[in-house]
């Protein structure tokens, strides 16, 4: 028995969920089909999910094709949600990309398929909803041919499409040949020879598939179940089951955490290799070691009870406290990457009762967790907490989330862009064990230069490693990186390089006949305590620009709507890069800030008689204008004001 794990992606209404639905019911999973807008179906379980019809988390339900055992995947489609499909998309063999045959390629459609195809994963594409009003299977077509991916072969041809009877003719399209011999001379030679025989063909097709070298494209419909079977035979015969190295040492991936009945960490893992049991002892994450209580493996439309994961399954997990998605169970695989980009929205998180507001910390602590694109940033001077977001819609599931599963009414204050700051110039500072006004028993001396975009932060020695105790210098380095999370303007650091300049301690001393005395001796504290204000006066001398981020965007419209877009762009601030005319249509893609992009969706609809179509991602910071600052509020005890954070910080250690 082979195990294919396989993923449902798609734009938000493609019908992936519905899909999912069919293919349970066609193999017999379930006995009757599950409505999105009732709320019935098997993977949408969660109760915002099922009022708004839309999938929020990714739910797993597995089924049989002959041999294979099939773990299929439901994920979200909104761009809100794309954490969620991230995470899965380190965990697939193969997936299958739905389209709608009437709103046709979507924006989220085109960010899915670059992922997809930049990864190398296995792809069918699934065109659905063939009996809708205004389906148009030649132009969708087309435009996944144009816009997702030029290597399409079409596997059927549609009969009464856009009607209830609409039905699929199963076949190679004629130019399969002319496709698939880009990447097979033995087709090339074998045609000059006298013919391809289909065999040939359809082997060429399916190897050729497994590489993602090209999509097979399939039509059907999800809610008459029409051309079901053709798209169950492709992920049969097309589609790559995973490795199954059962014998070899464990290693496997968590693409999800959530909570059990009694609170506890459930991880969702994919395992690679070796085999996991109940009682075992396994280490993940970074350097941490627990016991598995318990295994579940998906197993006919449900999760059963097991004591083993074996090789190619996906599974879950108990008795691993502490462990977060994108961990390595066992040997560590290569290091989980971010496919897309962080979230550039954040807001204040209000509990409506006074008393909620410890209860509230807790349970966000519990869905960042489960998120690990959420950030959370606790004001202990206001006592308040900030989330990050990718968008409107997640605040809706937070705020459910937190009413649901804690029993917290909460509201939001007015959603804000996340920037960042990076260094101007070089500046420099330090002070010295033993001289006012330095209240520490250290010596930190400091120097910050800006480094390129993307290459962090890194702590550089200027100083003998043997001039103090190795502690000491890590407890510097350590609130080096924590203290660039606010930086002048308050704002995180990403990129800059500190060298340590200077250093300096007082010896381990004793009274007579008395033990250490910490009052005449440097700790780790004196440290902790004194580098932020060296750090920041460093950062002070060199200067730091505020940058914002910005998206990248592609608009097509009506050509004739073009002279009302181009002054809302500029309003916007958007900066359009390139212009091209297709008949009727304009094609415009440029800049924007990722503060600009929501009131833009908003005006789109209006300036392009509903026509417009946007696609915005991120794709770097750049520079406020000149004279513009844009502050946030500090969350720490702000080292940039001594006298306030010496007042904090020296009484927190008994100084």
């Amino acid at each position: 028995m082979h195990t294919l794990n396989l993923g449902i992606l798609a734009h938000v209404d493609a019908g992936k969920t519905s899909l999912t639905e069919r293919l349970l019911h066609t193999v017999g999973i379930i006995d009757e089909i599950g409505s999105v807008d009732d709320g019935s179906t098997q993977t949408d379980s969660l109760a915002l999910e099922r009022q708004r019809g839309i999938t929020i988390k990714s739910a797993v339900v597995s089924f049989e094709i002959d041999d294979i055992t099939v773990n299929l995947i439901d994920t979200p489609g909104h761009p809100d949600f794309i954490a969620e499909v991230e995470r899965v998309l380190s965990v697939l063999d193969g997936a299958v990309l739905v389209v709608s045959a009437v709103e046709g390629v979507q924006a989220q459609t085109r960010v899915l398929m670059r992922t997809l195809r930049r990864l190398r994963v296995p792809t069918l594409v699934f065109v659905n909803k063939i009996d809708r009003r205004g389906a148009r299977d030649e132009a969708v077509l087309r435009a996944v041919a144009e816009r997702l991916t030029p290597a399409v072969v079409p596997m059927g041809r549609t009969v009464g499409q856009g009607t209830p009877e609409a039905h699929v003719v199963p076949g190679l399209a004629p130019d399969a040949l002319d496709v698939l011999a880009d990447h097979d001379d033995r087709l090339l030679t074998a045609y000059v020879e006298g013919g391809v025989p289909d065999g040939l063909l359809r082997a060429a097709l399916a190897d050729q598939t497994g590489q993602a070298l090209v999509h097979p494209v399939f039509f059907g419909s999800a809610m008459t179940g029409a051309g079901v079977d053709e798209l169950i035979t492709g992920i049969r015969d097309l589609l790559p089951a995973g490795r199954s190295d059962t014998e070899e040492q464990v290693s496997g991936t968590v693409f999800k955490v959530e909570r059990g009945r009694a609170g506890e960490r459930v991880a969702y893992a994919r395992m690679f290799s070796g085999t996991l049991r109940t009682r075992d002892r396994v280490t993940f994450g970074d350097d941490k070691e627990g016991k598995v209580t318990a295994v579940r493996v998906f197993e006919r439309g449900s999760d059963a009870q097991d004591g083993l994961l074996s090789a190619g399954r996906i599974g879950k997990l108990w008795g691993l406290d502490g462990i977060r998605i994108g961990d390595s169970i066992g040997l560590a695989r290569p290091s989980y990457e971010h496919f897309f980009a962080p979230p550039t929205l954040e807001t204040v998180v209000v509990p409506n009762r006074p008393a909620d507001k410890g209860t509230l910390h807790t349970a966000l602590t519990q869905l960042a967790e489960q998120d690990p694109l959420i950030n959370l940033r606790l004001d202990e001077t206001r006592r308040e907490i900030s989330v990050s977001l990718y968008g409107e819609v997640q605040k809706e599931v937070v705020q459910a989330t937190l009413a649901d599963e804690f029993g917290l009414d909460v509201g939001f204050r007015e959603t804000t862009t996340i920037c960042v700051e990076r260094p101007v110039g070089s500046g420099a500072a330090v002070e010295f064990n033993g001289k006012d006004p330095n209240p520490f028993l250290a010596t930190v001396g400091l120097r910050v230069d800006p480094a390129p975009v993307g290459s962090g932060v890194e702590f550089r020695l200027e100083v003998e490693l043997g001039s103090m105790p190795y502690a000491f210098f890590k407890a510097v380095e350590d609130t080096v990186k924590e203290t660039l999370d606010q930086g002048i303007h308050g704002w995180r650091v990403p990129d800059c390089t500190v060298t340590m300049t200077h250093s300096g301690y007082s010896p381990r001393q004793s009274h007579a006949h008395q033990g250490f005395d910490k009052s005449m001796s440097s700790t780790g504290a004196d440290f902790r305590g004194l580098t932020p204000l060296v750090l920041m006066d460093a950062l002070r001398q060199a200067g730091s620009q505020v940058y914002e981020p910005m998206h990248r965007f592609r608009l097509e419209a009506p050509l004739d709507s073009l002279g009302a877009l181009l002054p809302v762009l500029a309003g916007l601030r958007a900066v359009p890069r390139t212009t091209e005319t297709r008949g009727t249509s304009c094609v415009l893609e440029g800049a924007i800030p990722a503060a600009q992009v929501h009131g833009l969706e908003q005006q789109l609809p209006g300036l392009t008689s509903g026509e417009g179509e946007l696609e915005a991602a991120f794709d770097h910071y750049a520079p406020l204008a000149r004279g513009t600052v844009r502050e946030r509020p500090r969350t720490d005890h702000n080292p940039l004001n001594r006298k306030e954070y010496l007042l904090n910080v020296t009484r927190r250690i008994g100084g």
